[in-house]
């Protein structure tokens, strides 16, 4: 295995960089990046930014806003929060398998203290049943990567704030708060760890995956980043997580919304629907898929918009592509019913 730890704390660089390492660079092995930053949110490939994000709030208090590439929810961090992510080829994993990809972050944790983490739901690690990870897929040209979040020591206080989190998602879990939900990880380590920074943190786990003591017995297996490659870094830092366009685009007119909350993610359609066929239609949400959603929405332009018709297109897809664990038969129901 292959690591890299990231210098940047700003959270677009950063995510150009996973993106530069994952298509650009070939690996004989899987590689593990750690990455850290300042106070900033991060919306899901497929959500609609401006309803994820208190706007006026993450203004006022200077917080960075940007998309990744991957599926899932909003989240937001700070520098009390470290970042993972590993990449592999796509063959050598099932997408969507978090658990084998963040077991080993578990192991790693259970070895510093922290006994109760445990992978739980789709993508989330528990410790004493609250959440302190999340963790997103995505896969493009034969590779996948699989990144999450650690909150060792995030202040909580704004995520509240800076978070609009639908009802929906808050009443299927049988929870009232966001607060209520997760927690920091810090205060669940083994004593001799609590007092660690973000660095010190980081470089523990480091250890632990590669089962060393010192960082300079795994100096070879650290991926070294050329000036030419940095550039390559700096067109994808603008061209996307740097873009109003990427970032938040325009918020498209409709004249129906179908939204619906399953096991598997959210999925919010927002149909054009003209002389009762299918103008245009937009999928948001935190769904998962290996796929662009935007795809699917180009086979569903014209149908007209009936049960047969719009079930037709769908039976005739893998919409496990697009939503991952969600059966084509409710996607169906959801679009029409």
């Amino acid at each position: 295995m292959y690591w890299y730890a990231m210098k940047s704390h700003d959270i677009r660089r950063n995510l150009a960089t996973e993106q530069y390492l994952m298509n650009n660079k070939k690996f004989d092995e899987p590689l593990v990046l750690f990455y850290y930053e300042g106070p900033c949110i991060i919306v899901g490939r497929n959500q609609n930014t401006l309803e994820e994000i208190n706007q006026k709030y993450v203004e006022e208090q200077g917080i960075t806003v940007t998309r990744r590439l991957s599926g899932g929810g909003a989240v937001y961090q700070d520098l009390g929060n470290l970042c993972f992510s590993f990449v592999v080829d796509s063959d050598s994993e099932e997408f969507g398998d978090f658990k084998s990809f963040v077991q080993p972050i578990v192991d790693a944790l259970h070895a510093m203290g922290a006994t109760t983490a445990e992978v739980s739901g789709r993508n989330d690690i528990l410790v004493d049943g609250k959440k302190f990870s999340g963790n997103a897929m995505y896969s493009h040209s034969g590779k996948t990567f699989s990144h999450g979040t650690l909150m060792l020591d995030v202040d909580q206080d704004v995520i509240a704030h800076a978070l609009n989190v639908p009802a929906d998602k808050m009443k299927s879990k049988g929870i009232k708060s966001v607060r209520s939900r997760v927690t920091n990880l810090k205060p669940f380590l083994a004593p001799q760890y609590q007092n660690l920074t973000v660095p010190e943190f980081r470089d523990t786990l480091l250890k632990e995956l590669f089962h060393v003591d010192d960082l300079a017995a795994i100096a070879d297996k650290e991926v070294q980043i050329a000036d030419s490659e940095q550039t390559a870094i700096d067109k994808i830092f603008n061209d996307y997580y740097a873009n109003w366009d990427w970032v938040y685009g325009n918020s498209p007119e409709f004249t129906v919304k179908k939204r619906q909350h399953f096991t598997a993610g959210t999925i919010d359609a927002r149909l054009m629907i003209t002389a009762g066929k299918i103008e245009k239609i937009t999928f948001f949400g935190d769904f998962f898929g290996p796929g662009d959603a935007t795809e699917l929405a180009d086979k569903l332009a014209g149908v007209r918009y009936d049960r047969k018709d719009v079930a037709a297109v769908l039976n005739s897809v893998d919409t496990q592509q697009y939503f991952n664990g969600i059966d084509t038969a409710d996607v169906i129901d959801l679009l029409v019913d």
